[in-house]
């Protein structure tokens, strides 16, 4: 059964940093791109970033101060995120398409506010 789940998230003030986690199981981790997406409210999910084996992309706001990476030993992936605006206030979800299929954590808030 695959699962992710996302941990790390919570209140920040702007201009602070978070990292954020996604364990991944139930699938051969390495073989997979893995993504962080991040959806405001009252807005539409949005790519933060990817990372396969041969590219990593970013979301046009998030280049530059955010960063994707993973552990494959561990099954995880990570998304550091540095200097945050209030605008970064989001749920972000871990991402995977597994043999065809949209696969989706529960999703861990994250507040960016003084």
């Amino acid at each position: 059964q695959v699962q992710l789940m996302e941990s790390g998230g919570g209140l920040v003030q702007p201009g602070g940093s978070l990292r954020l986690s996604c364990v991944a199981s139930g699938f051969t981790f390495s073989r997979y791109a893995m993504s962080w997406y991040r959806q405001a409210p009252g807005k539409e999910r949005e790519l933060v970033a990817r990372m396969s084996s041969v590219a990593t992309n970013y979301g046009d706001s998030m280049r530059g101060r955010f960063t994707i990476s993973r552990d494959n030993a561990r099954n995880t992936v990570y998304l550091q995120m540095n200097s945050l605006k209030p605008e970064d206030t989001a749920v972000y979800y871990c991402h995977a398409v597994v043999d065809g299929m949209l696969r989706w954590g529960s999703g861990t808030l994250v507040t960016v506010s003084s």
